[in-house]
């Protein structure tokens, strides 16, 4: 029953007390229980509802099509996820540059790709696997002019930043935060995601913060994560004294058509399926078609198992995959760009 359902959901909600007003959640005893509403449907199939939290602590999650491919979870989210983490070599060697740059003290490391190439994915596997002797603060998507750069980071920090404040009121709690955190033997590393949005001005702001470092002491260190537009904006002549400072850089690139497909089989085996489920002639029609960018394999593959189920097949072809094309459910990227990244 529907009531049962939600107590599952919601397992800390008491059950109304007598004589009180109806929640909207559960009905009270005296009246009657609606009917649930139709399911939804797609392809004509009827879809399944909101399954209950797993023993293993994931959120809910909509059980479309899992059930009917024999797996546990939906193997191509869009939501970045360190539990299915792949290891292609290019990915590999990003993750490496990042954690060398951290490990090394780097002054400033730098780590760009196109959009849905798996930054993100690696930072936060980064941020797991970091010990109590760092502090870090996340600055995602940051922008603004000088102040309210270093608001963002102090806040980021968990470090008051009234609006009231000066520019050197703000920088003297900023310093005096390093060097506590120095003292109690804790390094400052700031990352920025998504660091493409920051101005040439604030770049050069980001570079005179490591000149708080002195000599063999290194109380911050900054990693900076972005579009590819960041690493030309870096390259420009004004901001030749950043870059000088960037000890650690790798540009994260899109996966090959072999990569493509065993990055579609990883996936899938995270998410209980140990048999193939897309043919050969789909995976290739998938590589052509998002030229290996993982995001869009994840939503291009996400779809396809929808239609798949929507017309009771048990194996994704390249047939089903071109009718998500055709019904242009799946957002074509340019050609022209799939083809460099694919010559890249």
């Amino acid at each position: 029953m529907r009531t049962e359902r939600l107590r599952r959901l919601f397992p800390d909600r008491g059950r109304p007390e007598a004589g009180r007003v109806d929640d909207g959640l559960i009905a009270p005893s005296s009246r009657a229980q609606p009917a649930e509403p139709p399911l939804p449907t797609v392809g004509g199939r009827m879809l399944s509802r909101m399954q209950s939290p797993s023993d293993s602590g994931r959120p809910p999650s909509p059980d479309i099509y899992t059930e009917h491919f024999g797996l546990t979870m939906r193997p191509f989210a869009l939501a970045p996820d360190p539990e299915f983490l792949f290891w292609p070599p290019a990915h590999r060697r990003a993750y490496t540059m990042l954690e060398y740059g951290v490990m090394t003290h780097s002054p400033i490391t730098l780590i760009t790709g196109d959009i849905g190439a798996g930054k993100t994915t690696l930072l936060l596997h980064l941020l797991r696997s970091l010990g109590p002797e760092v502090r870090v603060g996340l600055i995602s998507n940051p922008n603004g002019a000088r102040a309210e750069l270093l608001r963002w980071v102090l806040m980021a920090l968990d470090q008051p930043a009234g609006l009231n404040e000066s520019y050197v009121d703000l920088f003297t709690r900023f310093q005096a935060f390093l060097i506590d955190e120095y003292a109690l033997g804790r390094r400052v590393v700031l990352i920025f995601d998504e660091a493409q949005n920051l101005s040439a001005e604030a770049l050069e702001e980001l570079r005179m913060f490591t000149n708080i470092n002195a000599g063999k002491d290194e109380l911050l260190q900054l990693v900076l994560v972005g579009q590819p537009e960041l690493r030309e904006m870096i390259s420009r002549p004004e901001l030749r004294q950043f870059a000088q400072r960037v000890a650690s850089n790798y540009h994260l690139s899109a996966m090959d058509q072999r990569t493509v497909r065993a990055y579609i089989l990883h996936r899938l085996k995270v998410a209980g399926r140990e048999e193939r489920l897309f043919t050969t002639p789909a995976v290739d029609l998938i590589y052509q078609r998002t030229g290996g960018v993982p995001r869009l394999v994840n939503q291009l593959c996400d779809l396809s198992l929808v239609y798949a189920f929507s017309n009771d097949k048990r194996i994704v072809t390249a047939v089903t995959v071109q009718q998500v094309l055709d019904d242009g459910a799946f957002f074509k990227v340019n050609d022209a760009a799939v083809k460099g990244d694919m010559q890249a």
